[in-house]
């Protein structure tokens, strides 16, 4: 596609960039699949592309409605896909979706419903989302409500895609990290790859206080990933494809976020800043110098240039480390 020209936005989804980490005191090579290069910022192009495709399948007519429960990405793919397309696009979105987020889904001429809007801002209103979005799509006439989390089209959307692309610019892959919420994109993705590379290891990352692996619940200010408690586990989460599963703390999350941008001349979503730290704790105890590590980036940080790179923001609520920063400073060569 690089030497191409493209023909609509939908053609410009996938074929996005590895960065290589260099790192100081490991023997392992720890490689950043950079979704933030997808049109709509997000790895979650993929999916929405995939699962508008479905529906239309499915019998979506034109000039339909296509409503969503999101925390942003999800909704800014469909969002733009819908105004290529000729949909109607609602999003249900609660406090934890950014400012820039739901101006970028009204931007796309997408519509948004608030839900719980008087939660505590490290609340996730999973539950409330999606009862509003599938009342809503039984009052609209010619809707359908996507229901990402249980929509098998989801994942569907990585296997051939996201996968793909890694299995030819990283090899072998040792070991793949990402994060989970609907667990779209880590399972579709490890699909793809144990398809090809079975022993590839793939370890799943998720908020200190999210219930997908059973931890303790608590509430978490990382959006767009985990499971909050009350609610149900998502049908693409596949724990038979995922091998091992580790939490990443807000601090650990949005401190990385902040060294990556400083450091690296890189912005990347909270959720991304969590999984990046983990896979750096991984590769600091790796023993093998031909371990190669993969990191699913999942989104831009200019998403949340309101909170994550807040200073103000991330001072009143304790989530940024000089302990985490200076450790980072000791894992991560930036010249």
């Amino acid at each position: 596609m690089m030497n191409e020209v493209a023909t609509s936005i939908e053609d410009l989804i996938g074929n996005t960039p590895v960065l290589e980490l260099k790192l100081r005191a490991s023997k392992a090579r720890l490689f950043l699949k950079l979704e933030r290069y997808n049109p709509g910022l997000s790895m979650k192009d993929r999916m929405a592309l995939n699962m508008v495709n479905n529906a239309e399948q499915q019998g979506l007519k034109n000039g339909g409605v296509i409503i969503e429960s999101s925390s942003g990405n999800t909704a800014i793919g469909l969002a733009m896909i819908s105004a290529w397309r000729g949909y109607r696009f609602i999003a249900v979105v609660d406090h934890h979706s950014s400012i820039e987020k739901v101006n970028t889904i009204k931007a796309y001429g997408g519509e948004i419903y608030y839900v719980a809007e008087n939660c505590p801002d490290n609340k996730v209103a999973v539950v409330a989302r999606e009862r509003k979005a599938a009342e809503l799509s039984r009052k609209i006439p010619n809707s359908v409500f996507m229901n990402q989390a249980d929509n098998l089209a989801n994942s569907a959307g990585y296997v051939n895609t996201l996968a793909k692309e890694l299995l030819e610019q990283v090899k072998p892959i040792h070991v793949l990290f990402g994060s989970i919420g609907t667990g779209g994109s880590l399972s579709g993705t490890a699909e793809g790859i144990k398809n090809q590379s079975p022993d590839t290891k793939v370890i799943a990352v998720e908020p200190r206080g999210s219930i997908l692996f059973g931890g303790q619940p608590s509430p978490y200010y990382q959006s767009g990933t985990g499971n909050p408690e009350g609610a149900e586990i998502p049908k693409n989460v596949r724990y038979d494809l995922i091998d091992a599963n580790l939490f990443a703390e807000d601090n650990e999350a949005f401190t990385t976020c902040k060294f990556i941008a400083q450091k690296l001349g890189l912005l990347v979503g909270g959720s991304g800043g969590g999984v990046i730290y983990k896979a750096l704790e991984y590769a600091t105890d790796a023993k093998e110098s031909t371990e190669n590590i993969v990191v699913i980036v999942p989104d831009a940080g200019e998403k949340y240039l309101s909170n994550v790179y807040n200073d103000e923001w991330l001072a009143e609520r304790h989530l940024i480390s000089k302990r985490i920063y200076d450790e980072l400073e000791r894992k991560v060569s930036h010249k």
